[in-house]
């Protein structure tokens, strides 16, 4: 008897360590996207989130964020792939906020251009770099996960499984005690989730994505192939009297066929079926399992069936035990209204919270009202509620200098604009600085430079209210008569009051006509509006609106660094930019050096590789058609020239006309 009951004992301990080894430590989250996923860690806008945002998120009731990181990006390439210190000093503030407010975080390598079947050092990249992140991370707590890789795609699972296996060593080799995700190839399918090796590591949770019909989750987009752009108003559930007839860019593709038979795909009960797949999977395993990504893009889609969807897919996942983290907090698949400047107190989609089953806050009607007190512009990182923009002019444009800044750990670097390039940030929502000029406040900066003759414009820009309107200009010009170009720090205090009316640009020259509107303020810009700035190099700091002359010159000496200055100078040049049919890329070499050469878009996805060898030194130029891997054309929009010459990385943003 005792026996029995002792066998009892062993079955049912079994049973119950079998149910926790089954349950993952989060239940549901977000994916924050476009905040890591760049194309170096010097092109990270750090400020876009702030620990405010992660206080947001888990008062939806969230207890997991999924980073997305261009984690490739951070490090200075092959071969050594050494990760750049300043990617640890922005990440391990995100995981410090996580770890103070008991979210878990997961660092997802997003990599998403180093696909197997493009990358044959893939291998070595996931080890390298994985190796070192977990050696940065190991003693913090276990609120952080660790994504070997992004939706691996090119080859086979099995053999993605075997290299995944690789990075797992790799991992393990420093680092024991954090969880690590891992995932199938075929982009983190479902169906290929029971072809991954039997991997013997306990401290793995697997993810796959879910984003099906496709035809109704991916209406409107352009990077399927064929392009959905011209699709929209897919319902769902299928109803056959709302169908939208097949766009005709369409006929005959895959789409098309999707969308007769949308009568079956369309369904509930279908998109169970296929979750259903991962179900058994995890039952058959026995092992940890999370939806990493589902979702539907907004412009093209119906509210009420996107909210639907989220509710069905979400709530299912949760009745089989399977955590989720949508695809996105803001952004194409976000929480936010279509159109919206996504602020979190005005602007969530309450339908879809709702669906999703997170708590809604009360939600209000935003008014722009006038700002009354000064703000930061930029000091070390761009100011609350701004974002970096500007015409590159192909300059080389640093917010993260750490060339002598005069405050705090950086300042902003500005080199070789062409004329009429510019630097600065957009105001979202817009600032009515109305009040602050009537008060008299004023522009506040430290500025220096290293070329005498020097001229440029400090510019605000406001908002084209409707087509009878333009975005007009209020300029101040910098020259000598205002600061010395002798290498040293200098103040400039500009009220606001002294600025002129500089006319606009809106696809034609409009003269000046006192119509600009500061209660509607758009923009800030540094712009090279007098001269072409090639060879010259700029530095600004603590960059703010304020009614008193405070600032202090702190960094004394003279920056004398010429062969950095003049390496920076001469590194790239991408002109024509903006960019309509070709442009031409050029660089100097100082000795004999590897380049790569690529274009990227906004995702920091390679879209055109141009160069990968070994040159000599000397001047070197390359030609671009704004054609892609593939030959086509690429669409409208913001780009990324990435050249890398001996693992340092130089970065140029690209506008296609």
């Amino acid at each position: 008897m005792k026996k029995i009951a002792l066998l009892f004992t062993c079955i049912v301990l079994t049973a119950l360590i079998s149910v926790v080894k089954a349950q993952t430590p989060f239940s549901r989250g977000v994916n924050l996207t476009g905040w890591f996923q760049t194309a170096s860690a010097h092109d990270i806008q750090f400020s876009k989130y702030t620990k405010k945002d992660f206080v947001n998120i888990k008062s939806l009731g969230c207890d997991v964020i999924r980073l997305p990181v261009n984690l490739f990006y951070m490090t200075n390439g092959n071969p050594d792939y050494t990760v750049d210190p300043l990617f640890y000093d922005f990440m391990d503030q995100a995981v410090s906020w996580a770890e103070e407010l008991q979210i878990y975080l997961i660092l997802d390598n997003h990599s998403t251009d180093d696909i197997a079947s493009k990358n044959p050092n893939l291998e070595t990249a996931l080890t390298k770099v994985w190796s070192q992140v977990a050696m940065h991370y190991k003693d913090r707590s276990s609120y952080i996960l660790y994504e070997v890789l992004n939706e691996p795609n090119g080859l086979t699972t099995s053999a993605w499984g075997a290299i995944q296996q690789k990075a797992i060593t790799a991992i393990r080799d420093v680092d024991t005690k954090h969880t690590v995700v891992v995932g199938p190839s075929g982009w983190n399918t479902y169906s290929e989730l029971n072809q991954l090796p039997y991997y013997t590591d306990t401290n793995l949770l697997y993810t796959f994505h879910f984003y099906d019909p496709f035809v109704f989750t991916h209406q409107g987009a352009s990077w399927p192939s064929p392009s959905m752009t011209s699709l929209a108003n897919v319902p769902f559930p299928y109803n056959a009297s709302a169908m939208p007839t097949v766009p005709a860019d369409l006929a005959g593709t895959w789409v098309a066929g999707s969308l007769n038979n949308y009568k079956n795909e369309g369904t509930v009960a279908k998109v169970k079926s296929l979750i259903d797949i991962a179900v058994a999977f995890k039952t058959a395993r026995n092992v940890n399992l999370y939806c990493g990504e589902f979702g539907v893009y907004i412009p093209n889609s119906n509210n009420t069936d996107r909210a639907y969807w989220y509710g069905q897919v979400s709530s299912y996942l949760q009745s089989k035990g399977i955590a989720w983290t949508t695809w996105d907090y803001q952004g194409g698949f976000g929480l936010f209204n279509k159109g919206s400047n996504q602020q979190f107190d005005y602007d969530l989609n309450v339908p879809l919270l709702n669906a999703l089953g997170l708590t809604v806050p009360p939600q209000q009607v935003y008014t722009l009202k006038p700002d009354s007190v000064g703000f930061d512009i930029y000091t070390d990182y761009t100011g609350e509620n701004m974002l970096e923009s500007g015409a590159n002019g192909g300059a080389a444009t640093d917010f993260y200098s750490d060339s002598k800044p005069n405050n705090g750990k950086y300042c902003l670097s500005w080199r070789g604009s062409s004329q009429y390039g510019s630097v600065g940030v957009d105001f979202v929502p817009d600032k009515d600085l109305s009040k602050l000029r009537a008060q008299n406040y004023a522009l506040s900066m430290l500025v220096r430079g290293n070329t005498p003759g020097t001229k440029f414009d400090l510019r605000f820009m406001d908002t084209k209210k409707d087509a009878s309107d333009h975005p007009w200009r209020m300029n101040f010009t910098i020259d000598e008569n205002t600061v010395k170009w002798d290498g040293k720090w200098h103040k400039v205090f500009i009220p606001l009051t002294r600025f002129v009316d500089g006319g606009s640009w809106d696809n034609g020259w409009f003269n000046p006509t006192g119509a600009f509107d500061w209660s509607a303020t758009d923009r800030f810009e540094i712009v090279a509006e007098q001269m072409n700035m090639t060879g010259k190099t700029l530095w600004f700091d603590n960059i703010q609106i304020s009614n008193i002359d405070s600032a202090q010159v702190y960094e004394s000496s003279v920056f004398t660094d010429i062969r950095r200055m003049q390496s920076d100078d001469l590194l790239l040049r991408v002109f024509p930019n903006p960019v309509q049919n070709s442009t031409e890329i050029s660089y100097t070499l100082t000795g004999d050096e590897k380049v790569d050469v690529g274009i990227y878009n906004l995702n920091g996805q390679k879209v055109r590789s141009l160069l990968s060898a070994r040159q000599s030194s000397g001047n070197h130029l390359l030609a671009w058609n704004a054609d892609s891997d593939g030959g086509s054309r690429l669409s409208k929009g913001i780009y990324f020239c990435r050249v890398i010459i001996s693992g340092q990385i130089t970065v140029v943003k690209v506008i296609l006309l």
